[in-house]
């Protein structure tokens, strides 16, 4: 989060970061009722970007976070200006047809997955309290059930430990363990297990990055047909499920360079859009209404006076319409 806020390169940009707590998990409170899917997930986050005053913004996600990252691009554009995410998920019964051996060996990785290691998805997603009662109540059977998917979900040989450090593993076991969150985590499953709908498609720009271990891998020409604008595509050598515990270096170098790709892509494309708009005699404001695109603007910086784009503040007498 440091490093997003306050990058040691004046060069590189910085963000107001916002990290909220998935309901049922860690910090968040437990939900006394059941309706807390992702798609109420995604529009609390909407709601709660409102209340904090960002009318834009980008969102980043993996896991159930790539998930209601993947709403948010489809369901509320007008809201993002893109999305990051580490889980491009495709929709469902897509062709083979065309695909690289490398992509062939991602899909055979994938389905290998679903098939010999869900059973603790399927678990959470039938009955959550069952094996909700056991993680709340033994710290070794909490520490198993954890420890499981970072073993078997990183980038390593023998031991999760040659990803990630034991304090940090100890950490994350930690706070599920004092906050009581096993079993009130087991409901998003529950909630939400296989729901995105397989027509929902993200059209903001979207910069999408797959590590070599994931457990679940799309290849490009799968995930573009829900992502129908990805401006950044990365396939990093190392790295697993856990990014950011394992490569967190390059996973926050990868994360700035994604975001300000998908900044850019919404820079220039409202740079275009700007050169179709008519000015009106009877209402001359300047076409740049919002502080954020004065505050990030890349073309500006460089051409103060561009035409084209969005911050350029037009003079008093309106220019020629070039629309016509």
């Amino acid at each position: 989060m440091d490093k997003l806020a306050e990058p040691v390169s004046p060069d590189s940009p910085a963000f107001h970061v916002v990290v909220p707590s998935l309901p049922g998990f860690g910090f968040s409170d437990k939900p006394s009722s059941t309706g807390w899917g992702t798609d109420r997930i995604a529009s609390a986050w909407v709601e709660l970007m409102d209340r904090l005053g960002y009318g834009r913004f980008v969102a980043h996600g993996g896991d159930w976070g790539g998930i209601i990252t993947t709403l948010l691009g489809g369901r509320f554009p007008e809201r993002l200006l893109g999305v990051h995410t580490t889980l491009a998920q495709s929709p469902p019964d897509l062709t083979t047809n065309g695909l690289n051996p490398a992509e062939l060996e991602w899909v055979s990785q994938t389905q290998a997955f679903k098939v010999g290691s869900i059973a603790y998805a399927k678990q959470q997603a039938t009955r959550p309290q069952t094996i909700g009662y056991s993680l709340v109540d033994s710290p070794v059977g909490l520490l198993a059930w954890i420890l499981d998917k970072f073993a078997e979900w990183t980038d390593n040989q023998d031991s999760p430990l040659e990803s990630i450090p034991l304090d940090k593993l100890l950490d994350n076991v930690t706070l599920y363990w004092l906050t009581r969150t096993g079993a009130s985590s087991a409901r998003i499953y529950y909630e939400s297990h296989d729901s995105l709908d397989p027509d929902l498609r993200v059209d903001v720009p979207a910069a999408i990055t797959t590590y070599p271990r994931d457990i679940e891998k799309n290849p490009r020409p799968w995930a573009e047909q829900r992502f129908r604008n990805i401006v950044h595509w990365q396939e990093p050598e190392s790295g697993g499920h856990f990014p950011s515990l394992e490569r967190p270096d390059y996973f926050v170098a990868d994360l700035r360079e994604g975001l300000a790709a998908v900044l850019l892509a919404t820079e220039q494309g409202n740079s275009w859009r700007l050169r179709s708009e008519r000015f009106d005699r009877r209402n001359p404001r300047p076409p740049c209404s919002s502080r954020f695109w004065c505050n990030t603007c890349v073309v500006c910086r460089r051409n103060p006076a561009c035409r084209m784009h969005k911050c350029y503040t037009p003079p008093s007498k309106p220019p020629i319409d070039r629309a016509r």
